[in-house]
């Protein structure tokens, strides 16, 4: 097996609890006898444990992490249009990690900026399409209808729809938002609601409030 030490750091650099750059993230070596199990990973336990992980997955194995997330995964998926290399792709899939989304999809180019996912994406199943027919192909097949989430005219306000239990969040990238194409195969668009002068918000943040809307009306808390 090879050594989940070896994983770059997952933190923004200079990150640190306390604020202190340098120091030391995590949890270090295990105090012995270790434990016993399968899903402990003896290097872990031998030299300590730096990733970002929650406290419940410290010293387990990758394998092992990934395993008992897809025991516990929620039935929505999450798409995401990448034509453009969006930056804000690793911050779509660290939060499809955080709700504990089924599956995220990449529709376009096959390669997306993975920095901003801070490695999560090892933990969370990524599927590539070439393009949204692929996309609508996949979830005609699953019998998942595809809910767009874009500020569109004639878009129905996200905060008094109920989305379905099972669904496919799609997201367009930063800027453009949803194609034209995408905007075909939905079954239907939802918008986010805004006060202020801004024309938009951030796609990575309307992904965690699509997101999070979907955990609100649909998951155990």
């Amino acid at each position: 097996m090879t050594s989940e030490t070896t994983e770059p750091v997952q933190y923004d650099e200079a990150f640190a609890p306390g604020g202190a750059a340098g120091a030391e993230v995590g949890v270090g070596p295990h105090s012995r006898p270790w434990p016993s199990g399968a899903h402990w990973d003896p290097e872990l336990l031998e030299h300590g444990d730096r990733r970002n992980v929650v406290d419940r997955y410290r010293y387990w194995t990758r394998e092992a992490i990934v395993a008992d997330l897809d025991t516990r995964r929620h039935d929505f998926h999450v798409a995401v249009e990448n034509w453009g290399h969006d930056f804000n792709i690793g911050s779509v899939v660290r939060t499809a990690n955080a709700f504990l989304a089924k599956e995220v999809h990449i529709v376009g180019r096959r390669r997306w900026n993975r920095r901003g996912a801070m490695v999560t994406d090892r933990y969370q199943h990524v599927r590539h399409h070439p393009g949204t027919a692929e996309l609508t192909a996949w979830a005609a097949t699953e019998e998942l209808p595809i809910i767009g989430i874009d500020n569109l005219p004639g878009a129905v306000p996200l905060e008094t729809t109920e989305l379905p239990r099972n669904c496919v969040l799609l997201f367009g990238q930063e800027g453009p938002g949803l194609t034209e194409e995408a905007r075909e195969h939905a079954a239907m668009v939802c918008s986010i609601a805004q006060f202020g002068s801004t024309r938009s918000i951030n796609a990575g943040a309307a992904a965690a409030i699509a997101m999070h809307a979907w955990i609100s009306r649909h998951a155990e808390i």
